[in-house]
C-alpha cells in the first residue's frame, strides 16, 4: 500500500495544477454550443420564420457574389428547427463559414469562437501553447496535456487502491462530505468522496482524450477495442468501390442528356449554349428535399458539391451519419453509404468523441460530465491541501520529539 501512496502522491504533486487546468477547461467546453447561440441569436437565429425560403440556388448565388474571388462556398447545412439559419461552409480559411438567413437572404455572421471558449479550447489541448497545432515540430503543450492526462489516470487508480480497504469498513462515512468538523476534515472528505463520484467519468474522459495525444496510445486503444486503427474516410470520400460506381451512373446520366433523352438533357444543354448558366448549386435545393423527406427526424443535412450526408440523431455515436452522392446535373441520388455499415474505426472514432465529451446520452449525460470534470478539477487542489497541512504538521512535531 506504501507503494501505491507513493505513486499517488509523487506524480500528482509536479502535474496536479495542469490536471486541473485541463479539467476545468474541458467543463467549460460542454454547453459550448449552447452558450453561443444565445449570446449570438442573432447570427444563429432567423429574424421570422417565413412560410418558404428563398430556394437553395438562389440563396447560395447571392452569398457567393459577396465572397472574395479565391473563396468558394463547400456546402451548405440546414437544421430540423425552421428557425435556425442555414450555415454555409467555405473553402477557406480553414473550417470557415458564415450564416444566413434562409428567408431575406441576408448574411447574418459569421462563425466564430466566442473569446472566452477559444481560450478554453486552447487551454484544453495545448495549455495555451502558442505553436502552431496544425504545423510541424513538437507542441510542448500538448505534449504537457497527454502526459498530465495520463498520469490522471495512474493517480485516479492509485487512489481507488489506496481507498477501497479503508471504505470497505465504513462505505457510507467514506462517501459523505463532512462540513462540520473542520477545514481539514472537509477538504479530505471533498477530496475522497469527490474522486469517489467522480472517477468513472473522469476515466472515461481521460482514457478517451488520450486518443488524441499520443499516436502509440490510439494504437493500442484501437487494438484494446479490437479495432484495426486505419485513417479516417467516413464522411470524407466513399469507398473505392461505391465511387467508381458512382462515377459510372454519373457518365450514363450524362450520356442520356447529350442524347437528348428526357428533354432535361436537351434544357442543360441549351441554357449552357444560350448564355444562361445553370447554377452550380442548381440540384442542392431539390437533393436537400428529397433527403429530408426521406429523413424528417434528421438533426441536421449537410449538402455539398456531389455528395451529402444526414445526421442520424440517434442516442451515442453523435457524429453518426448516412452519406449520399448525387448527379450535380440532373439531381440524382444514389443509394446511401449507411453509417452501420462503415468500418469499425470510423464507428470508434464517433464513440470517442461521444464519450469524451459526455454527447452519448444527451443532455442528461452532459450535465454529468460537467460536473464530474469540475470535481476532478478540484482533485489536484484538495490534494495539494491536504499535502500541505501533512507537511506542516510533521515539521511543528519535529521539534516536540527533539526535546
Amino acid at each position: 500500500m506504501k507503494f501505491f501512496h507513493k505513486i499517488h502522491l509523487w506524480l500528482s504533486v509536479p502535474f496536479g495544477i495542469f490536471i486541473t487546468l485541463v479539467c476545468f477547461s474541458g467543463a467549460m467546453l460542454i454547453f459550448e454550443q449552447e452558450v453561443t447561440r444565445a449570446l449570438r441569436s442573432e447570427v444563429y437565429y432567423v429574424a421570422e420564420v417565413k412560410s418558404e425560403s428563398i430556394p437553395m440556388d438562389k440563396l447560395l448565388e447571392s452569398v457567393k457574389a459577396t465572397l472574395p474571388d479565391s473563396v468558394s462556398i463547400s456546402g451548405v447545412t440546414v437544421c430540423s428547427d425552421p428557425s435556425r439559419t442555414y450555415q454555409v461552409s467555405l473553402t477557406k480559411p480553414r473550417r470557415a463559414s458564415i450564416f444566413v438567413d434562409q428567408y431575406t437572404g441576408n448574411v447574418t455572421g459569421r462563425y466564430e469562437r466566442l473569446g472566452f471558449f477559444s481560450t478554453m479550447f486552447k487551454m484544453h489541448r495545448w495549455l495555451l501553447d502558442s505553436a502552431n497545432p496544425h504545423g510541424d515540430g513538437v507542441k510542448v503543450g500538448k505534449v504537457l496535456v497527454g502526459i498530465s492526462t495520463l498520469i490522471f489516470v495512474v493517480a485516479l487508480i492509485s487512489g481507488i487502491v489506496i481507498w477501497w480497504p479503508r471504505a470497505r469498513k465504513n462505505l457510507r462515512r467514506s462517501l459523505s462530505v463532512r462540513f462540520s468538523d473542520g477545514w481539514r476534515v472537509l477538504w479530505k472528505s471533498l477530496h475522497v468522496a469527490g474522486g469517489m463520484y467522480a472517477a468513472l467519468f473522469v476515466l472515461a474522459m481521460a482514457l478517451t482524450g488520450l486518443t488524441w495525444s499520443f499516436d502509440w496510445y490510439r494504437s493500442a486503444f484501437y487494438a484494446v477495442c479490437g479495432v484495426e486503427h486505419t485513417p479516417r474516410n467516413f464522411g470524407q470520400a466513399p469507398a473505392a468501390g461505391n465511387k467508381a460506381e458512382n462515377r459510372g451512373e454519373r457518365a450514363e446520366g450524362e450520356r442520356r442528356q447529350g442524347r437528348g433523352e428526357g428533354g432535361e438533357g436537351r434544357r442543360g444543354r441549351g441554357e449552357g449554349r444560350g448564355g444562361h448558366r445553370r447554377s452550380e448549386f442548381g440540384r442542392w435545393q431539390q437533393v436537400y428535399d428529397e433527403l429530408r423527406a426521406q429523413n424528417p427526424a434528421a438533426p441536421q443535412i449537410t449538402i455539398g458539391p456531389e455528395t451529402a450526408s444526414v445526421t442520424l440523431g440517434t442516442a451515442g455515436n453523435v457524429r453518426a451519419a448516412d452519406r449520399y452522392e448525387f448527379n450535380r446535373r440532373t439531381g440524382e441520388v444514389s443509394p446511401a453509404t449507411l453509417y452501420a455499415d462503415a468500418n469499425e474505426a470510423d464507428h470508434l472514432r464517433g464513440w470517442i468523441y461521444s464519450i469524451h465529451t459526455g454527447a452519448l446520452g444527451g443532455l442528461f449525460t452532459r450535465i454529468l460530465w460537467l460536473l464530474a470534470a469540475l470535481l476532478g478539477a478540484t482533485l489536484p487542489l484538495t490534494g495539494y491541501y491536504i499535502w500541505i497541512k501533512h507537511l506542516t504538521r510533521k515539521k511543528d512535531a519535529a521539534p516536540a520529539r527533539t526535546a
